[in-house]
């Protein structure tokens, strides 16, 4: 009788159904949303069309802040003046600013390609570094990385990983997960509009990445190397959604790496 009841005990156990594995395809994570601009054909609000004015926001200007004034190839420095590619101007220049804060501003034709060095020695040598907005009075203070530093942010465990890329045709929000994707999925997240930057757009699309990952921290603009660094700091003014409150604690700007 008893090796009966075994048996049963063992059958049952051999019938019991096992639960199935969850699908691969339920341990992604969910898709980003997709920044879409209504439009009036759809019932919606007419397009952010950066033709209107949008406010701009940032810090405000470091009081004691060493003044650099760029003007292409050339640098001014509280009155003083450098030449920005030369290594003994840079090292110059480097003693200059060890241990201070820096404000930079830029002229409409300075682009970042003709920066890397200054970027380069500010790097090493400054205690902070602050970019001025071209059209108001605020600024925005940096953590400034090369592209090797970027490669190893980039590779850095944790959520995120959000990065704003600066191109001629718009700005590209990328996360690791992938791209937010705008009205054109082939397209940049935020295109130009008008042929300006559309700032009200990447300001509300920053704002659902902000949703999405919420302990993200700090951010990186990315632009092309042929990008006016007066337009960068136009774009940094998308991080903010109103005077001194970024959307992100920690604002990287990326340069080129200088040549040997």
């Amino acid at each position: 009788m008893r090796w009966q009841v075994l048996a049963l005990l063992m059958l049952g156990v051999g019938c019991r159904e096992e639960k199935p594995a969850e699908p691969l395809a339920s341990l992604a994570p969910p898709p980003l949303p997709v920044l879409s601009v209504p439009s009036k054909d759809a019932g919606g609000e007419a397009p952010a069309v950066e033709a209107s004015p949008v406010e701009v926001f940032g810090e405000a200007l470091p009081s004691k802040a060493l003044r650099l004034e760029l003007a292409g190839e050339s640098l001014r420095l509280e009155g003083e003046t450098f030449a920005s590619r030369p290594p003994a101007e840079a090292s110059r220049l480097a003693e200059r600013v060890r241990g201070k804060a820096v404000l930079l501003v830029p002229d409409a034709d300075t682009f970042l390609a003709q920066t890397s060095e200054l970027l380069a020695t500010l790097r090493q040598a400054a205690e902070e570094v602050w970019l001025r907005h071209p059209d108001a009075d605020v600024a925005y203070p940096l953590v400034l990385r090369d592209e090797e530093g970027f490669r190893e942010w980039l590779a850095e465990v944790a959520p995120g990983k959000l990065r704003i890329i600066q191109r001629a045709d718009g700005f590209e929000l990328s996360t690791s997960v992938g791209k937010l994707p705008g009205a054109d999925p082939n397209g940049p997240s935020v295109p130009v509009r008008g042929g300006k930057q559309d700032i009200a757009t990447l300001r509300r699309g920053l704002g659902l990445l902000k949703g999405r990952f919420k302990t993200a921290e700090d951010i990186c603009l990315v632009p092309s190397f042929g990008t006016p660094l007066a337009q960068a700091a136009r774009a940094l003014s998308g991080v903010y959604t109103a005077p001194g409150e970024p959307l992100f604690d920690t604002l990287c700007l990326v340069y080129p790496t200088p040549p040997p």
